[in-house]
């Protein structure tokens, strides 16, 4: 019985990935299926997407253009919030590197460009530039895929360079699992595969460590984003609570690295307030929360 439930639970979390793409793929922003069910190591891993390459939008007469709603001060709440951290920072040169997947990217976003990175961005320099902050966030990176990315010269660079390395990692890995097994799933899988990801996050920190033995490294955690369709699946809840212990667990045993949890950020939003129109990765209220939460452990830890 609880093998039948896990299946029909876990399939059920396909199908609504699969009706989202559906819904959304006329749309200009990326669906669930582009972001985090493509097979991206068909892909050219090291390519990077080129803005200028992009199609240009028509140019609208200013008399039709809409204006946007006024926004207060940029993320007043953040930089209330973490003070600390900002005096801290004003006091020296801080370089932060951010690398990971496409909530590093700040895929969701829309007037908060950049996501939680660039929130934090912007928060910390809204008086005077005291941090500079490099992205590196590429949406449908799994572990494996990110760890390849720490050799290109341009992410060597800003990690030697910087005192604090902020990543996000291993929602991709999950989906891939539950792609590769629709046919027959149960949680073995899903421990196989965590075993994998724990030895690959072990190399991606070695590999930053290398690359600069001072440098802080913070693991974001993984949230559920299915609350709103199913609420709390035990099986769900499992698989996501194993995966981020074992990131936790990584923290504990080395002083530089820190485990930020945010799951609990969106645990209570079953109506998905905190989500973008892909019900997948955070909105604007969502990534300033993730902003706020590394803040806060940015100011115990570093201020």
């Amino acid at each position: 019985m609880k093998k039948k439930l896990i299946i029909l639970s876990l399939i059920l979390i396909l199908a609504i990935g699969i009706g989202i793409y559906i819904n959304t793929s006329t749309q200009s922003k990326p669906s669930f299926q582009e972001v985090t069910i493509v097979d991206t190591e068909e892909l050219d891993e090291n390519e990077e997407v080129d803005p200028s390459e992009e199609e240009e939008e028509p140019e609208v007469p200013e008399d039709e253009v809409e204006e946007e709603p006024q926004q207060g001060p940029l993320s007043d709440f953040i930089v209330r919030a973490a003070q600390n951290t900002i005096n801290f920072f004003s006091n020296r040169e801080t370089k932060i590197t951010a690398i990971g997947d496409s909530l590093t990217q700040g895929i969701g976003a829309v007037n908060e460009e950049g996501g939680y990175v660039g929130i934090l961005d912007r928060s910390i320099n809204q008086s005077e530039q005291v941090v500079t902050v490099n992205n590196f966030g590429k949406r449908g990176n799994r572990s494996g895929q990110m760890l390849e990315r720490l050799s290109l010269p341009e992410v060597e660079d800003s990690i030697k360079e910087s005192d604090i390395v902020l990543v996000t990692i291993g929602a991709n890995d999950i989906m891939r699992v539950l792609r590769e097994n629709i046919t027959d799933l149960n949680l073995d899988p899903f421990y196989e595969e965590r075993d994998l990801y724990e030895e690959r996050l072990n190399e991606i920190t070695d590999t930053i460590f290398e690359l600069n033995p001072n440098a802080d490294i913070y693991l974001l955690g993984i949230y559920n984003p299915y609350l709103q369709y199913f609420g709390d699946v035990e099986e769900l809840g499992v698989i996501l609570e194993d995966w981020n212990e074992t990131t936790e667990q990584l923290a504990e045993e080395d002083d530089q690295i820190f485990y930020v949890p945010t799951e609990d950020l969106f645990s209570d939003d079953t109506e998905g307030s905190l989500l973008a129109e892909d019900r997948f990765h955070p909105n604007d209220a969502g990534y300033k929360l993730m902003a706020q939460r590394v803040l806060d452990y940015l100011s115990e830890d570093e201020g």
